[in-house]
Parts: structure tokens; sequence; C-alpha cells
């Protein structure tokens, strides 16, 4: 018996073997995860095999517009450029500023949410009036007037998303929040002399972060978006490599008109690739962790 208990995973490394394996039973989530692995893999080697030079337009060695061809299997764009190693190397800024303004919302957003649900006295209905406050605002005009405010560059574009992506986590985690402080082991935590530091941080946060998990993982997709939206309007910095700012310098060249798919195709497809890994993964994290939907 004791040899037995002795060889017995610890709970917490059982209940990541149990989720990993409902995971993998998943077609739609290992599906996901495939495809950001293989981005995030491209995007984190790109600087091994795609140097300066293949991103100056005053270096340019290709065709202007120029079709698939030998050497340059997407073609090629207005300077002559490889359109696979923009997007290759556009990978790299759509998805740093889509994760870190995701991580910045997500932690304001779980913050606000942790501290209204535990303080529900004046200090929980003001957290919460300011959530309320930003939630009928319209994303999108309110992210690219603060874009347009700040100056150009991808620091600008993180703090525009951020602000307009931590309401929708604040209300989650403030309801899971109010959920968790209604069990029993809370009301024993207080007995025994804990404080609110102490009930926040070890009893309550632990319990809601799946649900800051699942979050996340959405919130990173809508952060995409958003990002090539304002880049592709222009409020980016014209000499950064993205996804939506090769779309806007497509359209520019008459590449629509002048037939060019190449060159206005490949980032919206890479755009929607990304977007549906983060989504379908997401989505079998929230089944597998919420045992609501689990039962549907």
């Amino acid at each position: 018996m004791t040899a037995a208990v002795a060889l017995a995973p610890p709970p917490r490394y059982a209940g990541a073997r149990r989720f990993a394996r409902q995971f993998l039973r998943m077609p739609t989530a290992v599906a996901g995860l495939a495809i950001l692995v293989l981005v995030t893999v491209l995007a984190l080697t790109a600087p091994l095999y795609i140097h300066s030079s293949d991103l100056d337009q005053t270096k340019a060695t290709g065709g202007q517009m120029a079709p698939p061809g030998h050497g340059y299997p997407l073609g090629t764009d207005q300077p002559g450029r490889s359109v696979l190693k923009l997007i290759i190397w556009g990978s790299r800024e759509s998805l740093a500023i889509g994760v870190l303004a995701t991580l910045l919302a997500v932690v304001v957003g779980s913050a606000i949410g942790l501290l209204a649900g535990h303080y529900q006295g004046w200090t929980g209905r003001v957290l919460m009036a300011v959530t309320d406050w930003f939630i009928p605002l319209p994303a999108l005009p309110l992210a690219i007037s603060l874009a347009a405010v700040l100056s150009r560059g991808p620091t600008s574009l993180t703090i525009a998303i951020a602000v307009t992506s931590w309401t929708a986590t604040a209300r989650l985690v403030r309801a899971q929040t109010l959920a968790v402080e209604a069990r029993p082991f809370i009301e024993r935590a207080r007995a025994l002399g804990a404080g609110n530091v102490q009930i926040m941080v070890r009893h309550v946060l632990p319990n809601v972060a799946p649900l800051i998990l699942v979050s996340s993982t959405l919130t990173v997709a809508g952060a995409i978006l958003s990002e090539a939206t304002l880049t592709f309007l222009g409020l980016g910095n014209p000499t950064d490599v993205s996804w939506g700012t090769m779309i806007n310098q497509a359209l520019r060249a008459s590449a629509v008109t002048r037939n060019a798919w190449w060159y206005y195709l490949p980032p919206g497809i890479a755009i929607v690739i990304v977007v549906l890994g983060f989504t379908m993964t997401g989505r079998a994290v929230e089944h597998i962790l919420n045992p609501r939907m689990a039962t549907r």
C-alpha cells in the first residue's frame, strides 16, 4: 500500500495528464495547436534564413509584382521583394503585438475583476462602473483614436488594442470570483485568519486561472485581427513588415486591378489561418475546462 501511494502521481500532475488526454482526443484542438506551433517556429527562426537585405526595398532583386515562379513561390511585391519572406517576417510583429496586447489586457482585466469580486463594497462598485463605462464604447474607433494620438509603432498598437480588450476578462473574472468566494472553503479560510490578499492569491486566483487561460487564448485571435486592421488603415509604422501593412501596400499599388492576387491574398489567408488556430485551440480548452460545455 505504501509503495503504491509513493508511486502515485501528485493530483496536479494527474489533472494535467487528464487535460492532455482530453485535448489530444479532439481533432480541432490538435489542428489548432499544430497551426500555432508551426507559425511560432517560423516566426522565431525567421532571422536565421531571412536577412535584412531581403526586406530592404532598395535591395530587391525580383521583378515588380512578378507572379509566382522560380525563387519566388508566392511572387514579389511592388519593389520586387519575396512575398513569402515578407509573410514569414510579418508574422513576428503580428504575433508579438497580439500576444503582448492580450497579456496586458488579461492582467488588467483579471486584476480589476478579482478586486471587484472580492471587495463588494464601494471599491467593487467603482471598478465595475469603470468597466461598464468602457463596454459600450466601440472598440475599433477607440483603438483607431488611441493609435492615431500615440506615436506610430508597435507600442502604440499594443496599448490601443489592450485598452479595448480588457473589459470582457474583467466581467468574467468577477463573476467567477463571486462564485468561488461563496464556497465553504473560503469561509473556513476566513475563520482561520486568512487576510484579503491571501484569500485572493492562494484560494480564489487558482480557481479562476482556468477561465483566465481560456479568455487569453480567445483574446489573442481578436488582438491579431485588431492589429491587422489598424496597420491596414495605416496607423502602424509603414517601415515595419506586418500582414496588415502588406495588404495596405498591395491596395496602394493597385494589385487588385492588376490581378496580382499573390500580393494581397496570401497575407489575408495568413491572418485567417492564425486566427483560426487560436480560436480552435481556445474553444477546445474552454470545452475541457468548462464542465457545463462538456455535458452538451
